[in-house]
């Protein structure tokens, strides 16, 4: 009987030690019935994190104060700023948050990687368009931006820690290209810190996935359609934790005289960039990777820009091409790896 009882006793152990395992293992969040979300207004564009599996709305406030910060941080037309600091400096050194330097190198990294189709001193040039506030344009003369074009050159950016000098003072720094890459990112971050997981953070046109949906489906991202005014799309993807960044001519622009000017500029030109693509949309681990390469893409053009992203590993592409005027003539154009 005695040894009856110790057996007894171990099983009754043993089970208890599993049903506590079992119970800590498998304990899911509560979920809410809806995700909850938050807009506002940075970076010249409306941007939305949405949160699927948590109605903690302390994480919203900090990612829309995150968002906040780096605006104040990177922005060229932000009087204070780091980079304004930087480009109104006269050529003297100025030192910069640990964020804006960080960024700083990987607009840098990528300007070398992409022999200067990729330059953060294009801010020489896009200063002298308005792609923004109205009334939008007019078209700069050309010789002003013939002259503007002696002053696009990275290597006059040195970066020593956190000290940015332009050793030519009439350059002149923009991140726009880069900047909402970086932000996803670092949103992405601060979530993942605070335990989420399940979001999408959404900085205009500039998509990036946490997870997945909690009922275990994808997440669904349309690529929006070319000069549609009904928020139409022309393709859909299933993202999974991965970036997902559009740039196309489509999106900020004016005409004038039947001539579309958009905002993609070729820094070898300092006019907008025109050689038959409506769009790229880049799908990768980073957001940061996908900014910099959706606008080094358009700037390749199609048949250069495939070939790029079929030698660049965790890189897949979408190509639009056709007429402005006729949608019926526009193609979708896919890497290899791209999802269909």
């Amino acid at each position: 009987m005695k040894h009856l009882i110790c057996r007894t006793i171990t099983v009754t152990l043993i089970l208890t030690l599993l049903l506590t395992i079992c119970a800590c293992g498998g304990q899911k969040k509560n979920i809410p019935t809806q995700p909850v979300d938050r807009s506002g207004f940075y970076f010249n564009t409306f941007i939305n994190v949405k949160l699927y599996d948590t109605d903690d709305t302390t994480i919203l406030d900090d990612c829309m104060a995150m968002a906040d910060r780096f605006e104040k941080l990177f922005s060229a037309t932000l009087e204070g700023s780091d980079i304004w600091n930087v480009n109104h400096a006269n050529g003297a050194p100025v030192t910069v948050d640990e964020e804006t330097a960080a960024l700083l190198q990987i607009a840098l990294d990528y300007a070398k990687q992409t022999k200067g189709l990729f330059d953060p001193t294009i801010g020489a040039v896009s200063t002298m368009w308005n792609f923004t506030n109205e009334p939008l344009g007019p078209v700069p003369e050309k010789a002003a931006i013939e002259e503007a074009l002696q002053h696009i050159d990275v290597s006059c950016v040195t970066l020593n820690g956190n000290t940015v000098q332009l050793t030519d003072p009439d350059a002149r720094i923009d991140l726009g290209a880069i900047a909402k890459g970086y932000i996803a990112d670092r949103l992405k971050d601060l979530l993942l810190e605070r335990g989420v997981e399940s979001a999408i953070i959404n900085l205009g046109g500039n998509v990036l996935t946490i997870g997945e949906k909690p009922d275990g489906t994808s997440f669904r991202i349309g690529v929006q359609k070319p000069f549609s005014t009904r928020n139409e799309t022309i393709a859909a993807i299933n993202v999974n934790d991965l970036s997902m960044v559009s740039s196309g001519n489509y999106e900020r622009y004016f005409v004038v005289d039947d001539v579309l000017y958009h905002h993609i500029l070729d820094p070898a030109t300092g006019f907008p960039v025109d050689n038959g693509l409506l769009g790229v949309t880049i799908l990768s681990e980073k957001s940061v990777d996908g900014d910099a390469l959706s606008t080094t893409c358009f700037i390749l053009g199609l048949e250069d820009g495939l070939k790029l992203i079929e030698e660049t590993e965790g890189i897949e592409a979408l190509f639009i091409t056709g007429e402005r005027e006729n949608p019926d003539s526009y193609e979708l154009h896919y890497s290899s790896g791209f999802p269909r």
